[in-house]
């Protein structure tokens, strides 16, 4: 059974979603980080679909739109990395008050970077990470989504009016950038290019890193590969894959991949 609500915080209140786990739960939850910009809408169809199949199975779910995102208080043009970082921790806050075992932390793709950020903290008691292609590179991330105004002045005027460089160059100087409907600050836009999840490695347990990919014998990629081995390194339990299916988060139709929600059920059962 699932349930709205709005969660006070700092400038407003955040839109979440509660998922009551199943009879007899195992006392333990995840809270989720959502993705980036329109990544975030594409993608609520699969993220209802894995907390509602987390809560069959026992465990509490709770999704928060963060600051400025969905149906959470403020603009997108007034959000920052920190502000979405505490919003994380008042979330599981929230969720730990109901539950008698440490939680997990599920993030889907700048979501999962950000989830991983958050699990540094040792005090905040994260016992495992939950990551669905999470972002491995933020300069490359933001690179990716500067290219949505290129590709929207090739639409509009038949060519590229600018170019990744000017862009940047034009967030360099202190001005906010219009990027596929959504005012990008340049302080976000900082935040997010300086971004490495290989330096961000999580006080947790053990670590749950799923890929989707649409090639035949699916793979993680070389970035996630060099991520990964940073983190084991560190001594950290990480339990990774990769399964056949389409970017369910970029895709123009909304896509399910039922192979990624049997893949995390799969690894979090063969953690306990």
């Amino acid at each position: 059974m699932s349930s709205a609500f709005f969660l006070p915080a700092e400038l407003g209140k955040r839109f979440c979603i509660y998922h009551r786990p199943a009879d007899g739960g195992t006392g333990r939850g995840f809270v989720y980080a959502h993705p980036f910009c329109e990544e975030m809408n594409k993608a609520r169809r699969m993220a209802a679909l894995q907390s509602r199949r987390l809560a069959a199975a026992g465990y509490a779910v709770l999704q928060i739109d963060l600051f400025g995102c969905g149906d959470s208080s403020g603009d997108f043009a007034d959000a920052r990395w920190e502000i979405w970082k505490q919003d994380l921790k008042i979330a599981i806050g929230w969720l730990k008050s109901r539950l008698d075992k440490p939680l997990g932390l599920w993030g889907l793709r700048l979501g999962g970077t950000l989830a991983a950020d958050v699990a540094r903290d040792p005090s905040i008691s994260i016992e495992q990470l939950l990551l669905w292609q999470p972002v491995s590179t933020g300069e490359r991330f933001l690179t990716q989504f500067l290219r949505l105004r290129l590709a929207a002045e090739m639409l509009a005027e038949g060519t590229a009016q600018t170019s990744s460089r000017e862009l940047r160059a034009t967030l360099a100087r202190g001005l906010p950038l219009d990027i596929a409907g959504y005012d990008l600050h340049p302080r976000l836009a900082a935040e997010i290019d300086a971004l490495s999840l290989a330096d961000l490695v999580p006080a947790v347990k053990r670590v749950h890193y799923l890929e989707v990919t649409a090639t035949p014998e699916p793979g993680l990629s070389p970035d996630s590969q060099r991520a990964l081995q940073a983190w084991r390194s560190k001594g950290l339990d990480v339990r990774a894959a990769a399964v056949g299916g389409e970017p369910f988060w970029s895709t123009i139709e909304v896509t399910e991949c039922e192979a990624l929600l049997a893949a995390t059920e799969g690894s979090l059962k063969a953690a306990y």
